[in-house]
């Protein structure tokens, strides 16, 4: 407060509400290979829906780590994906195809708003995401009303004197102004198409043309399915032909020129633009139109009526699910053209829509552990990136042989951050197809003995066999996704410090069987190399029985509740103690942090966290020295609540005559 020079009255307030924050302990992150979705980027997703929806369905080349991320998301409902670098490219309209990573890098590298500095030989449109998916899509753009429809082809008769009932062919005079696609109507001498667009007769839809000769099916405009026969009725020598472009259907009206640009004066600047799933890889069906754009402009700065962008460049952008915009169609628009403008929104002849259909995109899931590596430092960032659940999936990648390469990486993400934990199943030949159990245990001891010594990880013992939904076939799938789901769901049923194991949190959903089921001994072996195993027990279902780290050295964080305990007590009173910055090293401050942490530690210990603890902050650990090295020191002392591991239980036979206070404790 300033110094006063009269007298007065001054009011101030100091606020000592401040409270420890809740922390998030719930987070799960993975990578994986996908057949869709945004690469090299961090994806949050919630289901095991939206999974499918982002990264596309399981195949056979990533099955082991799709469902690592599914089973996660069947006890918890936030993991972070990312989705690697790997030898995947985007399909695109024409050239050669290229990677486009996501929207930051489609920003960065290929949208320019004036047109200018586009990657030359990609064409004018790339599938959204990278992967062969975007090989079954196909664009379509309707310039103007004439190749919208209907177009009266005066100077194009039919040239068939026997185009009889049931034809699939018919000859034109001129088949070159036609295209595969269109929609036509013909007339004969009692049944003239109308003009006005009205439905007059029957629909055909062209399959084929040779020349003059156009192979025609009939097509149902409501349902816009094309169907089999050919001609309903016989069409004469020299009759009319009505065409419509072949998405005629899906529109309301022509492109003809909108508000925004109309009112500056210009017109014709409207295009209609259908995305097709041409072959039915997408939808399921071939044909399926996926999105349409009605209506959009061509002039760059063209507004909506409700004040957005309704430049086409812009509009695909913002709302396609499926391609990029690459470039103009060369006799469009350029780009720079303002909505004052009179547009020549021809393509080629007045009638003919440009249709193109995306090619070169292709697959990659043989990611190397050096991909895998660079995809999972996106998770390094401990400040920006919420963490506490790390999932490896398969341990090794389907282009490297040795496994604890990549769980090693993993194990070193989480030990680096130190405030999460990495979850590890052993690699899959070391469980799946393996003749005997013994020699399944020593495999699975030896994978974990290569592993380094940390608290911040958790070994399983394996694999489930489990239903893939979405190509009705069984499959074997590492278990560490389960387990980072039982801690997930632990704490939402209890705390992070309670256990996931055992019979009352660490029941594992979806199993068949186990590719390893240890008995008593060979749990054993594997606990003293700090795998818990995961067991089958008749009637009793498949349960996460242990609950240790990969810490090698006996102490209380050699289990998984005491590190998750200290990761939140650590997490949380470092997030309070930041507003102590550039506070001063006095008693009020000392005071003020002891009476924030202490109530926070009291009530874990009322959740059973903890038994007991003390919080040390004064003038015996904050000397001159401490205060003049401008540090703060705090030293907070825990006392962890264990998990019972073993259980001993003693019966003891009596006479009939002896008391029991007689021999309690013998």
């Amino acid at each position: 407060m300033a110094f006063q020079v009269s007298p007065g009255v001054n009011v101030t307030e100091k606020d000592l509400t401040n409270i420890v924050p809740a922390v998030s302990t719930s987070s799960g992150g993975i990578v994986i290979t996908a057949e869709k979705g945004p690469i090299d980027e961090i994806t949050t997703v919630t289901s095991e829906q939206e999974l499918a929806e982002i990264f596309g369905k399981p195949t056979a080349d990533n099955f082991e780590e799709w469902f690592s991320a599914a089973n996660f998301l069947g006890y918890g409902n936030n993991l972070k994906v990312v989705r690697p670098i790997t030898g995947c490219v985007n399909a695109v309209s024409t050239g050669t195809a290229v990677l486009i990573k996501n929207t930051a890098d489609y920003l960065d590298t290929y949208y320019s708003a004036s047109g200018a500095g586009q990657v030359s030989n990609i064409g004018t449109w790339a599938a959204r995401e990278a992967g062969t998916l975007g090989n079954n899509i196909k664009v379509s753009l309707c310039p103007n009303s004439t190749a919208f429809g209907p177009h009266s082809m005066s100077g194009n008769l039919v040239a068939d004197a026997s185009a009889a009932i049931g034809d699939t062919s018919i000859t034109v005079d001129d088949g070159s102004l036609m295209q595969v696609g269109d929609i036509l109507e013909f007339g004969d001498a009692s049944n003239v198409p109308s003009t006005d667009g009205a439905p007059s007769g029957f629909f055909y839809k062209i399959t084929a043309i040779s020349t003059h000769v156009l192979t025609i099916a009939r097509f149902n405009p409501q349902t816009g399915a094309t169907e089999t026969g050919g001609l309903r009725h016989a069409v004469v020598d020299n009759a009319k032909i009505l065409r419509h472009w072949e998405f005629y259907f899906n529109f309301s009206n022509a492109p003809t020129t909108s508000d925004d640009v109309s009112a500056a004066g210009g017109s014709n600047d409207e295009l209609h633009i259908a995305v097709i799933d041409e072959d039915g890889g997408i939808s399921g069906t071939a044909g399926t139109i996926l999105e349409t754009f009605e209506g959009v402009s061509q002039a760059f700065d063209a507004k909506t009526s409700n004040g957005a962008s309704n430049y086409y460049p812009e509009v695909i952008y913002k709302t396609s699910k499926f391609i990029y915009w690459i470039d103009h169609i060369a006799t469009l628009s350029d780009g720079l053209t303002k909505v004052g403008t009179t547009f020549d929104n021809t393509v080629g002849d007045a009638h003919v829509v440009n249709n193109v259909s995306l090619v070169s995109g292709t697959d990659d899931f043989a990611a190397t552990n050096a991909e895998i590596a660079t995809a999972y430092e996106k998770f390094n960032d401990a400040e920006n990136v919420d963490l506490s659940l790390l999932i490896c999936g398969p341990s090794q990648t389907s282009a490297d042989a040795t496994g604890d390469t990549k769980a090693t990486a993993v194990m070193d993400i989480a030990t680096g951050r130190k405030d999460c934990v990495a979850f590890i199943s052993p690699a899959r030949a070391d469980v799946v197809g393996v003749a005997n159990a013994i020699t399944q245990t020593q495999n699975v001891v030896g994978f974990a003995d290569g592993l380094p010594s940390t608290s911040y990880a958790v070994i399983d013992s394996g694999y489930k066999y489990m239903y893939d939904r979405y190509n009705d076939v069984y499959r074997f799938v590492p278990l560490n996704g389960d387990t980072a789901g039982l801690c997930a769901r632990t704490d939402s049923i209890a705390d992070a410090w309670f256990s996931p194991g055992g019979f009352n949190r660490g029941q594992v959903r979806g199993a068949v069987k186990l590719a390893y089921n240890p008995n008593q001994a060979q749990r054993d072996e594997l606990y003293k190399s700090n795998v818990n195993s995961i067991v089958s027990f008749p009637g009793q279902g498949t349960v996460l029985f242990g609950d240790k780290t990969a810490q090698r050295k006996p102490s209380a964080f050699d289990r998984i509740n005491v590190r998750r305990l200290f990761i939140v007590l650590e997490k949380a009173v470092s997030t309070a103690a930041k507003f102590q910055l550039f506070e001063f090293n006095d008693e009020f401050t000392r005071a003020q942090f002891r009476n924030l942490v202490e109530p926070f530690l009291r009530d874990v210990q009322g959740r059973r966290g903890l038994t007991d603890f003390s919080v040390v902050c004064d003038d015996t650990n904050n000397t001159a020295d401490v205060i003049d090295r401008n540090e703060f020191r705090a030293d907070i002392f825990i006392k962890p609540a264990r998990s019972i591991n073993f259980i001993q239980l003693n019966f003891v036979a009596t006479r009939s005559g002896v008391a029991f206070s007689e021999v309690a404790g013998s």
